[in-house]
C-alpha cells in the first residue's frame, strides 16, 4: 500500500489498527478519513486486510525473525526513494507490519495466480472480436462491455455483457458457460448465439446449439432460428420464431432483407447507423422488401427504400420520417 496524501501513512494506519497511536495520530486518522470518500474506502479496505490477515496469522507458521529480518532489508534497499518518518521508540508493531506484509502479498498472490482477475473488453466505436481464455470468440458490437475471470476460475465459465455481443462458445460439458445480461442469465455449454440488452429487455437468438435463458426462476430453452426475449416489465421469458439474419448485421456488413417488413429493417437501420427513422403512415410498416445491402451507406439504402416501396425520405438532422 502506498502513502496516501502529506498527511498520513501507512505505518500510522498499522498503530491506529494495533490501539498504540497518540491522541494527535487519532486525530490525524480521523481527519484523513473524513477528508474524500477515496480515502474512507482506502481505510475499509485497510481494516478489512489487517483483521482477515489476524486471522491468517493465528494459523500462520511464519518465523517473526526472519519476516521482520526480509522485511528490514527491504526497506534498507528502498531507502533512497523512501521518506522516513521519525516516530521515536521502535514498537513492536512494525514487526507486525513485517509479518502483515507477507501474509497480504501470500494472499494475493494466490487469487492473482490461482482465482485471477476480473478482465474488461469493450468495443467503444468499433467492432471488436476477442477469443477469451476458454477459446470462446465474441464479437461486440460497437459500445459494448463484457466482463469476465481472466482465468475463468470455477466450475462455470461466468461473463457479464452490457450491449450486444454474438458468442462462439467453445464446448465444455463439465463447464457451462454463463452469460449475465440486465436480468437474465443465458447458459450454455457450446453453441452460438446473439445476445442484446437494451434498457427494456434482452434478446437471445441461437444460430447453432441450444440455449437456456432463465429470469429469475422462469426458463425457456431456445434452438436454432429461435429467439428468447427477457422484458424488464415480466418475469417469464417469451420465444419466438426468427425468420431473419438482420441481427448479424455489425458481424457480417451485410443486411439481408427476404420479404423482411419495413418496420424490422427500419428497426435495424436506427441502431446500425445511429439515427431515429420512422414510418409515418402505419399502412407503410407491414410493406415486404427483399434485396441484400453490403456495407452501403444509410443515404444509399434510403435511396433504394424510396424507389422500391414508393416511399417519400424527410430527413432532419439525425431525425427520418418516411412517408
Amino acid at each position: 500500500m502506498n502513502k496516501q496524501n502529506s498527511h498520513i501513512n501507512d505505518d500510522l494506519l498499522v498503530k491506529h489498527m494495533l490501539g498504540e497511536a497518540t491522541a494527535n495520530e487519532e486525530a490525524v486518522v480521523a481527519s484523513w478519513i473524513d477528508e474524500s470518500e477515496t480515502n474512507r474506502k482506502y481505510y475499509n479496505d485497510f481494516k478489512l486486510v489487517w483483521d482477515n490477515s489476524k486471522k491468517l496469522a493465528a494459523k500462520s507458521t511464519i518465523d517473526e525473525n526472519a519476516a521482520w529480518v526480509r522485511f528490514q532489508q527491504r526497506v534498507e534497499a528502498e531507502k533512497p526513494a523512501t521518506k522516513i518518518i521519525p516516530l521515536g521508540r521502535r514498537f513492536n508493531w512494525m514487526r507486525v507490519a513485517a509479518i502483515l506484509v507477507l501474509i497480504v502479498g501470500g494472499v494475493w498472490m494466490a487469487n492473482y495466480f490461482v482465482l485471477g482477475t476480473t478482465s474488461t473488453l469493450q468495443a467503444n466505436n468499433e467492432v471488436r472480436t476477442e477469443t477469451l481464455p476458454d477459446g470462446t470468440i465474441v464479437t461486440l458490437n460497437k459500445g459494448a462491455v463484457l466482463k469476465f475471470n481472466s482465468r475463468m476460475s470455477g466450475d462455470t465459465r461466468k461473463v457479464t455483457l452490457e450491449g450486444e455481443a454474438f458468442f462462439d462458445v467453445t464446448p465444455d460439458k463439465n463447464k457451462p458457460f454463463l452469460i449475465t445480461a440486465d436480468n437474465a442469465v443465458i447458459k450454455v455449454v457450446g453453441t452460438s448465439f446473439n445476445v442484446k440488452t437494451t434498457e427494456e429487455k434482452t434478446e437471445v437468438i441461437v444460430e447453432t446449439g441450444v440455449v437456456e435463458v432463465r429470469k429469475e426462476a422462469n426458463a425457456v430453452t431456445v434452438k436454432p432460428k429461435e429467439k428468447a426475449t427477457v422484458l424488464q416489465s415480466s418475469a417469464v421469458p417469451m420465444k419466438e420464431a426468427v425468420d431473419d439474419v438482420l441481427y448479424n448485421y455489425y458481424r457480417t456488413k451485410e443486411l439481408v432483407c427476404n420479404n423482411t417488413p419495413l418496420w424490422r429493417l427500419v428497426d435495424v437501420l436506427n441502431d446500425a447507423y445511429n439515427v431515429n427513422i420512422t414510418i409515418n403512415d402505419a399502412r407503410l410498416k407491414d410493406m415486404p422488401i427483399t434485396t441484400t445491402f453490403k456495407n452501403e451507406s444509410l443515404d444509399n439504402i434510403l435511396d433504394v427504400i424510396s424507389q422500391t416501396l414508393n416511399v417519400r425520405v424527410e430527413k432532419n438532422g439525425k431525425n427520418i420520417v418516411l412517408r
